[in-house]
């Protein structure tokens, strides 16, 4: 039930305005709202639809440290989906900014603690639907902001290669679950990187799918036109099993998706591994990011030269506005702060589903708590409400401007070959850094490892981290871009360096 705000609310939400109104003519309008609002409280009686919630299920648990030692769980539980199907038998870790109906979900952030969904995301159900057993909600890092893995309000995620080194995030949990085989399987979310910074840092496979062909229904975001969700796996395989579940259009309930889409059978095309005449671009500008390590380069040129192997042609090719794509991803991260702070994190004007259990949670988070949100969530609130106060949206209208010439270059380099491949991260796991630490080593750590990811939120494309080898017994992740919902090439490619790497052990 909406209040009628009093007279004197009313006179200071006009004086806050700027609006100069006498008391009199202000009278005039509280009388409209206070129809206004009588209408809106008629509704209260129609039942809101909900996403389904097909499969019991008990609360669950915390698990404890001395079964949780990478601290990549939050919450374990046990679902168990239907008798059969393509996921038969599988494990399924659940990224924790997903809603599992009955299931305590933080999002990784101390102001949500005590938040618990009343239904199943879209990809919950799609994958107990098949068959699949969801063993738990994998940690991620504070709202999903930071590409390190030290922000979670439980406490950093370590890298099981290394202890003291970071998984990378925001899908910090899922990916370490995935690689130490506790899971067979997990959802990642991804919005500048996500998915496939902690694949490329644990060496598991990450794709971050065309945008909107996996349904974002039921998901906690941070912008509409930056939000995917994706898989996480052990194997090329079983990534391309994975995304024939989760993949396909949700019924008009996620304005992400288009009606017409198509979800190709990626396992049965995989089964007779031909890349013969396929040509892989080789990303110069990804190649000299700013930190690049030259081992990794190294392993990373010496792999994609094993392709010709199987018939794969190599190319050149060069996007000079990759460069500053990070840039571009940095200005329309307003529109973040616009959704998560402003509206709820349900967004407006899209035909779809708004969940309003996220709207109540993060108003009181944004509220009443804000105080514990991460520094990286501080760093954009400020930056957010300036250029908001100062330049209105002009700076978000310009970023999101800048998209389409940068979708266009990468358009035109997929025109001369078939997939473009860089480095995920172009260096291997940095240290776990620490909130005591300094402000300017702290932040850049949160996100020094994004400047070949972030494009690619942007602009839709697919994009894929696979292991490609280890420098040093650390992880390297090869990332690998196609065009839009050519998901399939991408698999190909990658399960040659599947092939190669093993080759190679």
């Amino acid at each position: 039930m909406v209040r009628c705000p009093t007279f004197a609310q009313l006179s200071d939400i006009a004086r806050d305005m700027g609006l100069h109104m006498e008391d009199d003519e202000l009278k005039g309008f509280h009388g409209a709202i206070k129809g206004n609002i009588e209408g809106i409280n008629s509704t209260e009686d129609i039942v809101e639809p909900k996403l389904p919630t097909k499969y019991p299920r008990l609360p669950g648990y915390r698990p404890e440290q001395v079964d949780n030692p990478y601290n990549a769980w939050y919450w374990r539980c046990e679902i168990k989906g239907a008798s059969g199907g393509k996921l038969a038998g599988k494990r399924v870790a659940i990224k924790d900014n997903v809603a599992l109906a009955g299931i305590p979900m933080m999002n990784g952030c101390h102001a949500l603690e005590g938040f618990t969904p009343s239904f199943d995301a879209t990809v919950v159900t799609r994958i107990l639907d098949a068959g699949a057993t969801i063993v738990g909600k994998s940690v991620c890092e504070n709202l999903c902001f930071s590409g390190g893995s030290s922000t979670a309000a439980k406490g950093p995620v370590k890298n099981p290669h290394d202890p003291t080194r970071a998984t990378a995030g925001s899908s910090s949990g899922s990916a370490v679950v995935v690689q130490t085989g506790e899971v067979d399987m997990a959802i990642g979310g991804d919005q500048g990187g996500s998915i496939r910074l902690p694949a490329a840092w644990t060496g598991v496979v990450g794709l971050k799918p065309t945008y909107g062909l996996v349904p974002y229904t039921g998901a906690m975001g941070i912008e509409m036109s930056l939000d995917h969700l994706g898989p996480m796996t052990r194997t090329v395989h079983d990534c391309a099993l994975f995304l024939e579940v989760i993949a396909g259009y949700d019924g008009g309930m996620d304005a992400r998706q288009h009606p017409h889409m198509t979800v190709p059978q990626y396992t049965k095309e995989l089964e007779n591994l031909n890349i013969n005449g396929l040509k892989v671009g080789i990303l110069g500008e990804g190649f000299s990011m700013e930190g690049a390590d030259a081992a990794v380069t190294k392993l990373l040129k010496d792999t994609l030269s094993k392709l010709e192997l199987y018939g794969a042609v190599l190319k050149d090719v060069s996007v000079p506005l990759h460069t500053i794509s990070s840039s571009i991803w940095g200005a329309s991260a307003e529109g973040a702060y616009e959704n998560m702070c402003r509206l709820g994190g349900c967004g407006t004007g899209h035909v779809g589903y708004y969940p309003t259990d996220f709207a109540i949670a993060s108003g009181k988070m944004f509220s009443s708590r804000i105080d514990d949100l991460s520094d990286t969530m501080k760093l954009f609130i400020l930056q957010g409400e300036y250029l908001q106060k100062n330049y209105k949206s002009q700076v978000y209208c310009r970023a999101r401007n800048l998209v389409f010439p940068l979708r266009k270059a990468y358009d035109q380099a997929l025109e001369s070959v078939d997939v473009i491949a860089m480095p995920t991260i172009p260096f291997t796991a940095s240290k776990l850094i620490f909130k005591d630490d300094p402000a300017p080593e702290y932040f850049k750590k949160c996100f020094e490892n994004t400047g070949n990811t972030m494009a690619f939120n942007l602009t839709g494309h697919p994009a894929l981290s696979i292991n490609a080898g280890f420098v040093e017994g650390l992880p390297v992740g090869l990332m690998l871009v196609g065009k839009h919902y050519d998901e399939l090439t991408i698999f190909k490619v990658a399960q040659a360096v599947e092939k190669i790497r093993e080759g190679l052990k």
